[in-house]
C-alpha cells in the first residue's frame, strides 16, 4: 500500500550535480525518518544520508560537505542534493523511509533503487 518512487538518477561527469527525489505515497500518517543508501558493485550497502522528523541529519563521512538531504513534508518527498560528484559516488542509490501509518503503527519502506553513474 505504501510506495517510494525515486527519480533524478542518471549519468553525470565528475564535479557535476544531481538531485534525487523520493516520493512516498499510501497509508502514511507521518514521516519519522527518510534517508538514502547506496550500493556499488562488489560492496555492501552503505548509509549515505538520513534525516529525522526533528531535523537531525546524518551523513556518511565520504559525502559530508557535498551532499544535502532534505524532506518536503507536505509532498512526503525526500531529496538528496549531490554536488561535486566523484566516480567513487557511482552506485545504486536506494530511498528508505521510516513511516507511521494512520493506525499508529510504524514501519520501514524501501525504494527499488536508482542508478547514479559519475564519469571520470
Amino acid at each position: 500500500q505504501v510506495q517510494l518512487v525515486e527519480s533524478g538518477g542518471g549519468l553525470v561527469q565528475t564535479g557535476g550535480s544531481l538531485r534525487l527525489s523520493c516520493a512516498a505515497s499510501g497509508n502514511i500518517f507521518s514521516i519519522n525518518t527518510m534517508g538514502w543508501y547506496r550500493q556499488a558493485p562488489g560492496k555492501e550497502r552503505e548509509l549515505v544520508a538520513t534525516v529525522t522528523g526533528t531535523g537531525f541529519a546524518n551523513y556518511a563521512d565520504s559525502v559530508k560537505g557535498r551532499f544535502t538531504i532534505s524532506i518536503d513534508y507536505a509532498k512526503k518527498t525526500a531529496y538528496l542534493q549531490m554536488n561535486s560528484l566523484k566516480p567513487e559516488d557511482t552506485a545504486v542509490y536506494y530511498c528508505n523511509a521510516h513511516l507511521r501509518r494512520w493506525n499508529g503503527v510504524d514501519f520501514t519502506s524501501w525504494g527499488r533503487g536508482t542508478q547514479v553513474t559519475v564519469s571520470s
